[in-house]
C-alpha cells in the first residue's frame, strides 16, 4: 500500500480521494466563472458571424414558398431555347394562389429582384391575378406579362431555385452571368465593389501610417516627462473617449466644411481666397481627418505604455560609447518600441477597416468605405445575403492579413507594456 493510500483524512476518507474531490471543486468553480463570458461572447460573436456565413449562400426562400415549381423546373432544359411547358406553369398557378393567400409571394419576387431587375413588379403583378387564372395556365401567364416569354428571367428563376447560391459572392466580387448563362466580369463602369474594398484597404492603411507618425512624438513625450505632467497630458490623450463619436465626428463637419473654421482662418491668414475654399469634407480627404483624429489615441496608449517600461540607461549607454543622440535614438531606442507599434498598428487598422459611421457622414461618394455598403444593404435595400457576403469577404481580408502580419512580424513580439 502506498503512502497516499495509507493516509486519511479527519473524517476517515483516503487523502488521495479527498484532494482529488478538492481538485474537481477548484475546476469546477473556475469554469462556473468562466461560463459567463463564454456565453456572451457565444451570443455577441460567434452567433452572429455563423449567421452572417449561413445567410451569405443560403438560398431556401424560393423552394419554401413555390416548392411545387420549383420541383418542376428541374425537368426544364435551359438551353433548348423554349420556354418551359404547362406542367410547370400549372404547377406555378397552384404555388401562386397559395402564396398570394399568404401574402408571400412578394418575399420572392425581392429576392429574385436582386439578380434582375423587374421580378419584383412580375410577381407581384402575377400575384394579384392568381386566384382568377383558369387553364390553359401558360397563355394565361403571358397573357398577364410579357416578360414570362423572356427565357432570361426563366433561366435567372431556375437558377436562383436551388437550396444554396453563389450569387451574393460573386456580385460581391462584381461578377455575374452573361445571357449565355456563364460567369463573367460585370463591365467596367457597373463594378462597385472591388473598387471599394481597395478604397477600404488603402484607406485603412493610410490611417494606420498617419496615426503612427502622429502619436510616435507624443507618446515619446508622456513617456519622458515628470509624471505629474504626463498625467496630465495622458488625460488630454484620453479626453476624446468622454465625447460622443457622433459629436467628435459632426464637430469636424463644422470645422471643414468650405465655410467652416479652418477655411475661414486660411482665408483670414491668406493661405486661400475666398473664392479658393478648399473642399475637406464630403471626399477622401475628410475621412482621413476625421478617422485619424478619432483613432489616434488607439495608437499613443499601446506606444506609450511600452515606451514608459524602456529604461532611459539605454540611450546613456549608447551615448557613452560614442553615438550621436539621433543615432541612439535610431538604433537603440525605435527597435525597442516595434512592439507597441505593432500592437497600435493593428488595433488602428482593424478598427478603421470596419468604420462607417465617420466615413458616413463626413465621406460623401468618394470617402465611403465598404462597411458603409454593408450597412446599406442591411437597413435600406434588406438584401441580407449581399451584405453576408460583403461582410464575410472582409472577415476573411481582415484575418488573411493578420496571418501575414504574423509570419512577418510575429504576433508574439506584439506587447502592450
Amino acid at each position: 500500500m502506498s503512502t497516499a493510500e495509507a493516509l486519511v483524512t479527519a473524517d476517515g476518507t483516503p487523502l488521495k480521494v479527498s484532494l482529488a474531490r478538492a481538485t474537481r471543486r477548484s475546476k469546477i468553480r473556475a469554469l462556473m466563472l468562466v461560463v459567463p463570458l463564454f456565453v456572451f461572447i457565444l451570443i455577441t460573436f460567434f452567433i452572429p458571424i455563423g449567421d452572417m456565413l449561413l445567410r451569405s449562400f443560403q438560398n431556401e426562400l424560393v423552394g419554401d414558398i413555390l416548392p411545387k415549381t420549383v420541383k418542376a423546373l428541374e425537368n426544364w432544359d435551359e438551353s433548348s431555347g423554349e420556354l418551359p411547358d404547362e406542367t410547370v406553369f400549372t404547377a406555378m398557378a397552384e404555388d401562386f394562389k397559395v402564396a398570394a393567400e399568404n401574402k408571400t409571394i412578394g418575399k420572392v419576387g425581392l429576392r429574385l429582384n436582386y439578380e434582375k431587375s423587374g421580378f419584383s413588379s412580375l410577381f407581384r403583378k402575377s400575384g394579384r391575378r392568381a386566384k382568377k387564372l383558369e387553364p390553359p395556365y401558360k397563355e394565361a401567364f403571358l397573357e398577364i406579362d410579357k416578360k414570362w416569354n423572356d427565357l432570361e428571367y426563366w433561366r435567372i428563376f431556375k437558377r436562383e431555385s436551388a437550396k444554396f447560391t453563389k450569387s451574393y459572392y460573386l456580385a460581391a466580387l462584381d461578377v455575374g452571368y452573361d445571357e449565355a448563362g456563364n460567369i463573367a466580369m460585370k463591365p467596367e463602369e457597373k463594378q462597385i465593389y472591388l473598387n471599394l474594398f481597395l478604397r477600404t484597404l488603402k484607406l485603412s492603411l493610410l490611417i494606420t501610417a498617419l496615426c503612427i507618425i502622429l502619436a510616435y512624438p507624443v507618446s515619446y513625450l508622456l513617456s519622458t516627462l515628470p509624471a505629474n505632467k504626463s498625467n496630465l497630458l495622458l488625460i488630454l490623450v484620453l479626453l476624446p473617449f468622454w465625447t460622443s463619436l457622433l459629436v467628435r465626428t459632426t464637430s469636424w463637419i463644422a470645422l471643414l466644411q468650405q465655410e467652416g473654421v479652418l477655411n475661414d482662418l486660411f482665408v483670414w491668414l491668406g493661405i486661400v481666397s475666398d473664392d479658393g475654399r478648399l473642399a475637406m469634407i464630403h471626399n477622401q480627404t475628410g475621412t482621413i481627418i476625421a478617422m485619424t483624429h478619432i483613432l489616434l489615441p488607439f495608437m499613443i496608449l499601446p506606444l506609450y505604455s511600452v515606451m514608459k517600461t524602456i529604461p532611459p540607461s539605454y540611450m546613456r549607454a549608447a551615448r557613452s560609447l560614442g553615438a550621436t543622440p539621433l543615432t541612439a535614438f535610431v538604433r537603440v531606442y525605435m527597435p525597442n518600441t516595434v512592439a507597441g507599434i505593432g500592437a497600435g498598428s493593428i488595433l488602428v487598422f482593424i478598427l478603421a477597416i470596419g468604420y462607417y459611421i465617420t466615413p458616413a457622414l463626413v465621406g460623401g461618394t468618394e470617402g465611403t468605405l465598404i462597411s458603409n455598403l454593408i450597412a446599406y444593404h442591411l437597413s435600406t435595400s434588406l438584401n441580407w445575403g449581399l451584405a453576408a457576403a460583403l461582410g464575410t469577404i472582409l472577415l476573411g481580408l481582415v484575418l488573411f492579413l493578420y496571418l501575414m502580419y504574423d509570419k512577418i512580424v510575429g504576433i508574439d513580439n506584439m506587447k502592450l507594456g
